[in-house]
């Protein structure tokens, strides 16, 4: 008999997240490492591996690449052009 894969969070669900978790994903999505997210919020590198495991498992990805792209596309996706003739 075959056992069922844990259950992942929906993709694109950043409501999900914490403050925290939030903030370390705007900045590796904007392409810092590790160790300069982790200089950025006064943390250790540690403290930044556990919050993007947690920002994985939320939202159902695999990787910061992945987790990077679910952000930008949200943050896209909530920009809405103005009007031509403004």
């Amino acid at each position: 008999m075959l056992e069922e894969a844990p259950q992942r969070a929906q993709p694109n669900s950043l409501a999900a997240l914490t403050p925290r978790e939030l903030e370390v994903l705007e900045l590796i999505s904007v392409g810092l490492t590790n160790a300069e997210a982790a200089r950025r919020l006064q943390v250790s590198v540690h403290a930044i591996k556990f919050h993007l495991a947690a920002i994985y498992s939320r939202l159902g990805v695999a990787n910061r690449t992945e987790a990077a792209v679910t952000y930008l596309r949200s943050m896209n996706s909530t920009v809405h052009p103005s009007p031509q003739g403004d």
